[in-house]
């Protein structure tokens, strides 16, 4: 066999392997998301039973977000040939920094760095939806 084609399978099984290796992880992971989001439900109707603090409540919700929204990303992984779009990690951390900002804001420069950076991700995120190179079919 030539030494080019040898090296071109080689490639290609290392990127099989590789790309296998990363999907088991991601179903793991998704698995994983599943059952804290299940428990983040069943805390969040705990919560709201006991008619705590509205930051406690708001905090629940939050993480209850972040858990959908990383196993949405991972299921859109999947559904766009193994592709993880931007805009999911710009809902994450928009949705992580209004969670640190209600939870911990005790410190007025750290709450208004958080708001800038939540800002920030906000235009990014307009940004990527207005350029018209490649928009996600919804």
């Amino acid at each position: 066999m030539n030494l080019s084609i040898k090296r071109t399978i080689r490639s290609i099984t290392i990127s099989t392997l590789l790309q296998g290796m990363l999907n088991v992880a991601l179903l793991v992971l998704a698995a994983v998301l599943c059952i804290l989001l299940v428990k983040e439900t069943r805390l969040l109707l705990l919560s709201l039973a006991h008619a705590p603090a509205v930051h406690e409540v708001l905090e629940h919700v939050l993480i209850f977000f972040l858990y959908f929204e990383f196993i949405a990303m991972i299921s859109k992984y999947f559904q766009e040939n193994y592709h993880f779009p931007l805009r999911y990690f710009l809902y994450i951390g928009i949705t992580a920094m209004i969670r640190l900002i209600i939870v911990n804001h005790d410190n007025p420069m750290h709450t208004l760095l958080y708001a800038f950076v939540v800002l920030v991700l906000i235009i990014a995120y307009f940004i990527i939806n207005s350029t018209p190179l490649r928009r996600d079919r919804h």
